[in-house]
């Protein structure tokens, strides 16, 4: 091997050497007020969602003796889909839907007023009314339309179903598949309908109060939004003004070409 092709090789590999470490993606931090700080503490928040006005909820009861809680339930049906009337679909339990006055009706029980409680607010609240008439009943009770959708500048937008009583945005983010290059980590907005009215806030996870921001748990229907950086915003501008010269220049060379080929035909006839 002469002088010249191993200059060659060497100068390749470090090209391919350079190109592999800029094309490396480079993860981007969260907090970045507390990077430098060894430790500490943070507040905690114990928050949990509460029942409001539309909200469907699953609620289940049994005791000892199922027998004597089986009046407290509803009962177990096959939705007739009219897709999928020719499929197997297994019973599953009725669900309650609060009402706009916050109310759901309970069998045996009657009406009961749920908006403002937490889940675990209203099991125990069941507990104690079954309980005067079933000796130790054990009370299920599950948020069915806890969704938060999370769309924008992340990996994975995508409507987000919970399993369980709270989420926090973090939990939300990451589920989505985390934030990409181009969010923009000191503008993450969250929508929220509250009390008839629909409210927003914009969190900087750049800086650790988050974490005691009333947006920090999401609620059920949250819808949330990390907004394109700068870069993201001057390389889709870029891309528009490009796609668009491309068009005109296309559309102009096609026209001459056509031009071309008439001047062709009449000097030749």
């Amino acid at each position: 091997m002469n002088i010249k092709t191993l200059a060659l090789a060497a100068i390749t590999s470090l090209m391919l050497a350079l190109g592999s470490c800029s094309s490396s993606k480079t993860a981007l931090p969260y907090f970045t007020d507390i990077k430098d700080v060894k430790e500490g503490t943070l507040p905690l928040d114990d928050y949990m969602s509460v029942i409001q006005p539309d909200d469907e909820l699953y609620i289940s009861v049994s005791s000892e003796v199922p027998e004597a809680t089986a009046i407290y339930n509803l009962p177990a049906m096959n939705p007739a889909l009219r897709d999928k009337l020719t499929q197997t679909t297994s019973p599953r339990m009725l669900t309650y839907v609060v009402d706009k006055e916050g109310d759901i009706t309970f069998p045996v029980l009657g009406r009961i007023h749920v908006a403002g409680l937490t889940v675990e607010q209203l099991t125990d609240e069941l507990v104690k009314k079954i309980g005067a008439d079933v000796k130790n009943p054990i009370v299920s009770v599950r948020l069915v339309n806890f969704n938060v959708v999370v769309a924008g500048e992340v990996k994975q937008p995508q409507t987000i179903r919970v399993d369980r009583n709270r989420i926090s945005i973090l939990d939300a983010l990451a589920a989505a598949g985390d934030l990409t290059e181009y969010g923009e980590r000191s503008n993450v907005l969250v929508i929220r309908e509250e009390n008839g009215e629909r409210k927003f806030a914009h969190l900087d996870l750049n800086s650790s109060e988050v974490l005691t921001s009333p947006y920090y748990y999401l609620q059920q229907n949250d819808y949330v939004y990390v907004a394109p950086n700068k870069v993201r915003q001057s390389n889709s501008k870029y891309n528009t003004n490009n796609s668009f010269k491309l068009q005109v220049t296309s559309t102009i060379v096609s026209a001459a070409s056509v031009i071309a080929s008439l001047v062709i035909a009449l000097t030749v006839k």
